[in-house]
């Protein structure tokens, strides 16, 4: 038995919370759940009412979208240190670039995907301001590494690199070297391959 129960389908950015949950070390239990129906009606609208996944369930709490799974699994079990602790410099930009991540980076890859342009001298207007700009700060962000915050592998590289990684294997991010370096070292983790794993097993088993 478990008090952590993750509620996905193996298609979805379910993966992301998949891997921090692998992170942690601790045992939880995946509910999967499909497309349609079985997510937009009965009784999942009781854990997360937008109908999408991943939810996660910590006992009597709910918590929904990804990035809030990722810093509230950090902050809730410290003991796996993938959140910089109070005090430390580094915790400044563990928030900055989860939530950059969250914000500006999926905005950007989403206005990429649909082939949303901002209009010519409205880029104050959006949270994101550019796409290009926005691949540029990233990239920025990144050069000091090997991780988001420096030396320390945090739950803001889970977030952050899988948004690269997703964007990337889609066309949604352009294949910049310090991207796809930073991916890899990432994927490489014990704790992602294990992610990727339960998520391709659980997708063979309901494909024809």
């Amino acid at each position: 038995m478990t008090d952590l129960v993750l509620y996905t389908n193996p298609q979805s950015r379910g993966r992301i919370a998949h891997w921090m949950l692998e992170e942690l070390g601790r045992p939880y239990e995946t509910v999967w759940i499909e497309f349609g129906p079985p997510m937009r009606e009965g009784a999942y609208l009781d854990i997360n009412p937008m109908g999408k996944v991943p939810a996660l369930k910590h006992g009597d709490l709910v918590v929904t979208e990804t990035p809030a799974i990722c810093a509230y699994l950090a902050d809730c079990f410290p003991e796996a240190g993938l959140m910089p602790p109070a005090g430390d410099p580094a915790r400044a930009a563990y928030y900055r670039w989860m939530f950059f991540a969250a914000g500006p980076l999926e905005t950007a890859i989403t206005a990429k995907a649909l082939d949303w342009t901002v209009p010519k001298g409205k880029s104050g207007l959006t949270g994101f301001g550019s796409y290009e700009k926005t691949l540029e700060v990233i990239e920025g962000a990144l050069k000091p590494g090997p991780y988001i915050c420096g030396e320390r592998f945090t739950a803001a590289d889970v977030y952050v690199g899988s948004q690269l990684s997703w964007g990337m294997r889609f066309g949604m991010i352009d294949k910049r070297l310090s991207f796809e370096a930073y991916v890899a070292r990432l994927n490489d983790r014990p704790a992602a391959r294990n992610a990727r794993t339960i998520a391709e097993e659980q997708l063979k088993k309901t494909q024809p």
